[in-house]
């Protein structure tokens, strides 16, 4: 007896989640496509993911350390106060800019086959981990050059490493797809990561921040995801209220992303 293929209306909208774990080879088949074009057969792809976290501290600590005389609480070097943040930055820039042209780099494939289309920002965002993971290293290097014992906080760095990880994902579903909608959108995007990098402690801690703007400064997600990796890095001590609140911005905002996405995903084909 032959198999019977029943065609329903709105099946696709109902199974969509259990496509996502249905295309899940997909899913590693892009990972590992990205991984591939830009460490494969390169040499500045492999280094530029050393050396633009050093020169970004380098140059950072020389400005806000030497030049604006400001000081790392707890006696911690200022070179690893500002690595510390530039460890979820570099992850959050890099997502934001790879998933953001990842439905229109890969329009062929969006405009000629099924599958759930959040699969390929999502494979853009996991290729991120991988430069995170190499920061990661530079970071045990430091610890020995500069003899800092982490403390034991170190052990809940996975925790913030999510919380960058649905920071990230969810604003990049949001400006994903709003590039495919409006082309030129992609212009704007350097710039709102450029902006983000000097509003966002990344070169000085958010404890300088006045009291009465602390809260409203910590809308911003990636404040909370820093101090997290503070934290846990440094033992820096954090401003919880704010932590909080970035966290609540950064689930809203991962809702947001989602159901936009959802929403425009019907679309997607034709304007690709």
């Amino acid at each position: 007896m032959s198999d019977e293929l029943i065609i329903e209306s709105g099946s696709t909208q109902r199974n969509y989640w259990r496509d996502l774990w249905r295309y899940r080879e997909l899913f590693y088949i892009l990972s590992w496509r990205d991984l591939k074009v830009r460490y494969k057969q390169t040499v500045i792809g492999a280094i530029w993911g050393i050396v633009r976290p050093i020169l970004t501290t380098i140059i950072f600590t020389f400005v806000f350390n030497r030049v604006a005389n400001l000081q790392s609480p707890k006696d911690v070097p200022y070179a690893l106060l500002v690595f510390a943040g530039m460890l979820p930055w570099q992850f959050f820039s890099s997502a934001l800019s790879e998933s953001s042209n990842s439905l229109i780099s890969n329009s062929n494939l969006v405009s000629k086959v099924y599958f759930p289309r959040m699969i390929i920002p999502a494979s853009s965002v996991i290729t991120s981990l991988v430069d995170l993971a190499i920061s990661l290293l530079i970071l045990i290097v430091m610890f020995f050059v500069y003899r800092f014992v982490p403390p034991i906080n170190l052990l809940a760095l996975p925790i913030f490493i999510v919380f960058a990880f649905l920071t990230s994902f969810g604003i990049g579903l949001y400006i994903t797809a709003l590039n495919v909608k409006y082309r030129d959108f992609r212009y704007i995007i350097p710039f709102i990561v450029q902006f983000g990098l000097y509003v966002t402690p990344v070169g000085f801690s958010s404890s300088i921040i006045p009291d009465k703007w602390r809260l409203l400064y910590y809308l911003n997600p990636m404040a909370g995801v820093i101090d997290g990796f503070r934290w846990s890095i440094l033992g820096e001590k954090m401003y919880m209220p704010g932590f909080l609140l970035s966290l609540l911005v950064s689930l809203m905002g991962l809702w947001v992303g989602i159901h936009y996405f959802r929403k425009l995903e019907k679309s997607f084909a034709d304007n690709i």
